[in-house]
């Protein structure tokens, strides 16, 4: 492989990061636009290994800069069928990062790739990178027996891909619409992302798409077919632990073996009770707002802040890595589709902020009782802003504050009552008691503790006099 291309090629580069510092040009992200899509076609029609680039080619690009960039792949073979389309194209991922050199995150309509300057400086045209990255498919996936590729850096032709693909990628989705997890008895899983979150465990359903986006429950089943040992694999649903959560007994035992131990439960449908893990791929990231006891959702193309004042970059940095975080979640797209979106902890009826160009996105996903009552950076932009919007539109979450108020109150006054009536126990002969500061209130005649919503258990407790050294 070093012989016939200009740059390294290896799975040890996956994981590899192009800083800035270390840039030749940036391809997409977000600052730019970035494409990706595979489609299957009749032999005949393929001219097998073909690079063709639309727009500048690599020489022509100046350093530093960001271009618009879309990969179209053509692939045939006998073996070959649509339903392979989308189970290709997110191994475009792993293979490109297979060059050294040569970033690539995301996928579908949010790639993001960088160059960096020693590769770029071994090359003066993408095509041998198209031509590596068509014999790494070829070799790891056999039923591949003719392929082509188009990069295209042309903004307008772009774009005009990117229109096109948006389509192909709803009609995909559409496809489970029908078909739910209790329909089925194999859910599949995916470890694609390993490589950047090492404990990931993406788990796909019907109701549940992949965190990226590009793997539905028939994706799955066509990559377990054509390529048993591969990334996407089945896996055995087994008993129904809890319908509401989305907790199964196989479900868990993935979770175990591929986190290594790490997690042993997940719930494809809650936010907060062993939530599905999170890569760093996904589309969308929800987060908690404790001060309205509501869920917000920012996805990757929202460039402002959220009512907590963090950013999508900022909360997807602490959110991914493979991780369990309560308070954070990351999602595929998709499932806002789903009829089990975060069902556990009252699905749409506990969203109260998504961006407005998102909202927009997904307007067909969102139940019309609710769709106005869910705030956007238009309507709030910090906490404060968003509990009068949400009082205003007498949102489902707003009849939950008077309730857990009142919650609050009964338990104070329960504690301050037990706490008055504790026994104390009485140090021995000339113990001195130390002094303590005022906890709450108080005056010259003794000490008030007030403790709010605290567990406190004492196993056992002893106060002993402090001896002098003699």
């Amino acid at each position: 492989m070093a012989e016939e291309f200009p740059f390294e090629i290896s799975p040890m580069f996956e994981g590899e990061r192009v800083r800035k510092e270390g840039m030749f040009v940036e391809l997409g992200g977000p600052k730019s636009v970035g494409l990706e899509l595979v489609r299957a076609a009749p032999m005949d029609e393929i001219e097998d290994d073909k690079v063709t680039i639309i727009g500048p080619d690599l020489k022509q690009l100046e350093e530093g800069k960001t271009y618009p960039w879309a990969m179209i792949f053509n692939i045939g073979g006998e073996l070959v069928e649509p339903d392979l389309e989308s189970v290709v194209e997110r191994r475009v991922h792993d293979f490109i990062n297979y060059c050294q050199g040569i970033m690539h995150l995301n996928q579908r309509y949010d790639v993001w790739m960088r160059i960096s300057k020693d590769t770029a400086g071994k090359m003066d045209s993408f095509e041998p990178f198209g031509k590596a990255v068509m014999m790494l498919f070829k070799s790891e996936l056999p039923f591949i027996e003719k392929m082509q590729v188009t990069f295209y850096t042309d903004q307008a032709e772009v774009e005009k891909k990117l229109a096109e693909a948006k389509d192909i990628f709803k009609a995909r989705d559409a496809r489970t619409k029908d078909l739910h997890d209790e329909d089925v008895d194999v859910f599949y899983g995916c470890t694609l992302c390993q490589s950047f979150a090492p404990t990931n465990v993406c788990v796909v359903s019907p109701d549940r798409v992949s965190l990226c986006g590009a793997i539905n429950w028939f994706d799955g089943r066509a990559a377990a077919k054509v390529d048993p040992e591969g990334p996407q694999f089945s896996i055995d649903k087994g008993e129904v632990l809890d319908s509401k959560t989305g907790e199964y007994s196989g479900v868990n035992e993935i979770a175990k073996k591929l986190s290594s131990g790490e997690f042993d439960k997940i719930k494809l449908h809650s936010f907060f009770d062993s939530p599905h893990t999170s890569c760093g791929c996904f589309e969308v990231v929800g987060f908690y707002i404790p001060e309205v006891d509501g869920i917000g959702w920012v996805d990757r193309e929202y460039q402002g802040m959220a009512p907590n004042g963090i950013g999508f970059s900022t909360m997807a940095g602490q959110t991914g890595g493979g991780k369990q975080i309560v308070g954070f979640l990351g999602v595929g797209i998709n499932y806002f589709y789903s009829p089990k979106f975060i069902q556990a902890d009252g699905g749409w009826n506990r969203v109260v902020w998504l961006p407005a160009k998102f909202k927009d996105k997904i307007t067909d996903a969102i139940p019309a009782d609710i769709k106005e009552k869910i705030a956007t950076e238009n309507d709030a932009s910090d906490i404060q802003s968003l509990k009068a919007f949400l009082q205003d539109k007498s949102h489902p979450v707003v009849a939950n504050w008077a309730a857990a108020e009142e919650e609050e109150e009964e338990e104070e006054e329960e504690e301050e009552v037990a706490v008055a009536a504790a026994p104390m126990m009485m140090p021995a002969a000339g113990f001195q008691m130390p002094a303590m500061p005022m906890m709450s209130g108080g005056s010259g005649s003794g000490i008030k503790l007030t403790f709010k919503n605290a567990k406190i258990t004492i196993d056992r407790m002893i106060i002993s006099e402090k001896k002098e050294k003699k």
